[in-house]
């Protein structure tokens, strides 16, 4: 698999995790900040466009605040990030202040991305900032969120990010090297996974946990390469302590794992779908309607609903799962939770009957359906 895609890369998210920040929990790693930023700064001065996605608040917090392990109490780790957040900023602001780059905080939550209209206020900031020459450091807003809201882990954030503004690349820094064919903390026989591709189920079996400062483990940077395919991104999952690694990878040089997609890019309104992480509810199909919308891409029918699950209403992400409980796609759903369960296994032409009104005769259009 060819690294052509990475050195011809004009946007790339860089995505650095919270032990590489930290210092695996000794404060921040305020050389390691300083390099990334020198390798950044090298790489705008080629032209690049880079987008940033930082974790490190709350583990930050956690060191300035004295405490010597991670709070489970959500209100503590809250006032961590708020605490950690302006450390990490301010590290970052004045290391590309020595480069002449202006930086810009952006605070996400899932709630930005799953809203189509915040979703497209924050990729027309971000893009702007872009075109200003600013370098935009995107972290989640873990001072409001809750655990049923939240990305989970930065690595999912970078993957939506690269959607967000058509990135060309996801760039991982990690403290391993990248993705082996077992944990080498435990295994001495494991090997480098050099490249593959991003959907490729069996990578996934070969991720292993995270440590105690990340949420995310290797298994969350597989699934984000594997979202970050969706919009034609390939990704890198690679050591962020090996010397002048984002040069060396812009440069060609083969470094970490590559992950590559072979699908075309979905459109931007499917990336968009595909990228709620929690929907509103569930909607149960035959065997009938997962063939049609696996094999055929077909719509959603009334016919092939079986059960519906959840309280949402017309337009909301709602998941089609199969009569196991396996999810096979989700999309935008044309009636409500109380009208699917009215026309469940009824014949499209019914629906007026039932309802009084008939606004579209499928529950979910294909146009407004992704396969998952």
């Amino acid at each position: 698999m060819s690294r052509e895609a990475l050195t011809s890369a004009k946007r790339i998210v860089i995505k650095i995790g919270s032990a590489l920040l930290t210092n695996d929990g000794a404060g921040l790693d305020k050389q390691g900040i300083a390099n990334w930023v020198d390798q950044i700064a090298a790489l705008k001065q080629q032209g690049v466009e880079v987008i940033l996605v930082s974790s490190g608040s709350v583990a930050e917090g956690i060191t300035r605040l004295g405490w010597k392990k991670r709070p489970s109490a959500l209100h503590e780790l809250q006032a961590a990030a708020a605490v950690g957040q302006m450390g990490l900023v301010q590290c970052y602001e004045s290391n590309f202040a020595r480069h002449e780059y202006l930086t810009a905080q952006v605070l996400l939550t899932h709630a930005d991305l799953s809203n189509r209209n915040r979703y497209l206020n924050a990729r027309s900031a971000i893009r702007t900032l872009i075109d200003l020459g600013v370098v935009p450091i995107i972290n989640e807003n873990d001072t409001v969120i809750t655990d049923e809201i939240r990305f989970g882990d930065n690595d999912t954030l970078g993957a939506l990010v690269a959607n967000l503004i058509e990135a060309d690349a996801l760039i991982i820094l990690t403290d391993q090297d990248g993705l082996f064919t077992a944990d080498p903390r435990i295994d001495k026989t494991a090997t480098l996974i050099e490249s593959a591709r991003a959907e490729d189920p069996m990578i996934q079996a070969m991720a292993g946990d995270g440590g105690a400062l990340g949420r995310g483990g290797m298994i969350t940077k597989v699934r984000a390469g594997r979202l970050a395919a969706r919009s034609g991104a390939c990704s890198v999952i690679v050591g962020g302590r090996i010397e002048n690694v984002l040069t060396r990878l812009y440069q060609g040089e083969s470094l970490g794992t590559l992950l590559v997609s072979d699908q075309e890019p979905m459109a931007a309104r499917k990336q968009w779908i595909a990228g709620h992480l929690q929907t509103r509810g569930e909607i149960t199909i035959d065997d009938g309607a997962v063939k049609a919308l696996t094999q055929g891409g077909k719509s959603l029918l009334p016919v092939g609903a079986v059960e519906v699950s959840g309280h949402f209403g017309r337009g909301e992400v709602v998941a089609c799962v199969n009569q196991v409980g396996q999810i096979i796609a989700k999309g935008l759903s044309n009636y409500s939770a109380l009208e699917t369960q009215k026309i469940l296994k009824k014949d499209s032409k019914d629906i007026e009957k039932i309802l009084g009104y008939m606004d579209e005769p499928e529950l979910i259009h294909r146009d407004n359906l992704v396969l998952v």
